[in-house]
């Protein structure tokens, strides 16, 4: 199953979304990899922490592979690294990814990450794809990988307003790319249950028929200890609300 966590716009909990799935994945004894697309690596340094400047070979290299810049050939298996938490790799992110992306465009590689993906398939039982904040080479490339998409909303206006056009574009790319792939859901992150705002915009939603999943994640100053530790909610508090959202969540999924 390769999974995308997408959204054009930025600061809505892709990374921390992708990571803690991954990590309860890896967690229940799946073989677990993160693929992290996005050039400024939050999925990276999250993962790996401190160590995540010296990671690799990784994502970068892959592609570099693909335009024959490098002499080295080796399987997609040998760029996905260990993380410090058993069954969990990753494919770790590099600026390098933002000066590549113009090469891979003008040689037409959209299809050389599904290739990668596919290969790593038969190694992995769960791949999960962090995206850029924005609709790009890589997010494409990403969407014309994945069996599914899960989409995070984090109640505000200005995110529904950008979910509408999403949404068509995830329909343009399964219609010219990728007919398998289906929209898994909405993800509403940082859920405030008390405060009206956010509950009447996901009932909108809702009754507008849109795919809102039934497992909120809470707005909780504990994700940003998680992230300066660099460790997932289920490695650093297994009990915290918080982590029990994300299990609920990866229960629903995963069925």
């Amino acid at each position: 199953m390769k999974r995308v966590v997408f959204n054009q716009k930025g600061g809505v909990g892709k990374s921390t979304i992708t990571c803690n799935l991954a990590a309860i994945s890896a967690a229940q004894g799946l073989r677990t990899l993160v693929v992290d697309l996005d050039p400024q690596g939050n999925s990276t340094h999250y993962l790996l922490g401190d160590a995540a400047e010296g990671a690799g070979p990784g994502l970068a290299d892959l592609f570099e592979q693909t335009l024959a810049l490098r002499f080295e050939q080796r399987p997609s298996q040998g760029y996905a690294q260990p993380t410090p938490f058993p069954d969990l790799f990753l494919l770790p992110s590099s600026p390098r990814l933002e000066e590549l992306m113009s090469k891979l465009e003008s040689r037409h590689k959209i299809y050389k990450l599904r290739e990668a993906l596919d290969e790593l398939d038969e190694t992995f039982d769960q791949i999960y794809i962090d995206t850029p904040p924005a609709l790009n080479f890589f997010t494409l490339s990403a969407l014309i990988s994945a069996d599914t998409c899960l989409i995070p909303f984090d109640c505000d206006d200005f995110s529904r307003r950008a979910l509408y056009a999403l949404l068509d574009s995830v329909d343009e790319i399964r219609a010219d790319h990728n007919p398998a792939l289906r929209v898994e859901g909405i993800v509403v992150n940082q859920f405030q249950p008390r405060a009206s705002l956010p509950q009447k915009l996901v009932q909108e939603l809702r009754d507008e028929g849109l795919p809102i999943l039934p497992a909120y994640l809470s707005a909780s100053v504990k994700i940003r200890e998680s992230h300066q530790s660099a460790r997932p909610m289920i490695h650093l508090d297994a009990r915290h609300k918080l982590t029990q959202e994300f299990i609920a969540l990866h229960q629903h999924l995963t069925g």
